[in-house]
């Protein structure tokens, strides 16, 4: 059976780094396939890291992530596991970088890994406000439907393999 995960990363105390948590949130109150599970993993890059050598088809982390467009911005980045990763592993942030730092310092194998990202307004501690800002909370729709239709397409690719 092919096995797909769905990973929510981000600090929901710092504004729109919440983005990868609220989508795994909404992702997860929805019905799957057998062998789809999502994950809000929070800061738990390491928890994350190893969560990534059990075996999965394929990854789909959904994360804020910052590359100077407009906010509320959605990426699909399809993540290389064999190229090198630059960052080094941190235990108290969540990137996607810092997880696969971490399985590869491990020795563990990293699957095929997609990122879903949205471009966030502010990465800062918001105590006036809770949730997203609100870009990104109108952003968040059409990130969870490019995540239902990657995990589709995934699980066709890889039946016909």
């Amino acid at each position: 059976m092919k096995r797909f995960l769905i990973a929510g990363i981000g600090n929901i105390f710092l504004g729109d780094d919440a983005f990868g948590v609220e989508a795994a949130r909404g992702l997860a109150a929805e019905a799957w396939a057998e062998g789809v599970e999502v994950r809000d993993f929070g800061i738990r890059c390491l928890d994350l890291a190893f969560a990534l050598d059990q075996g999965w088809s394929a990854v789909v982390i959904l994360d804020a992530v910052q590359r100077g467009r407009q906010p509320g911005t959605l990426y699909h980045i399809e993540l290389d596991p064999a190229s090198d990763i630059a960052a080094s592993p941190d235990g108290h942030t969540a990137t996607v970088e810092s997880a696969r730092a971490f399985a590869r310092e491990m020795g563990l194998t990293l699957p095929p890994m997609h990122l879903i990202g949205c471009e966030p307004l502010t990465v800062e501690p918001e105590f006036d406000r809770e949730g997203l800002s609100p870009p990104i909370a109108a952003a968040l729709p059409e990130a969870l439907r490019m995540t239902r239709e990657l995990i589709a397409e995934l699980a066709m690719e890889v039946t016909s393999v």
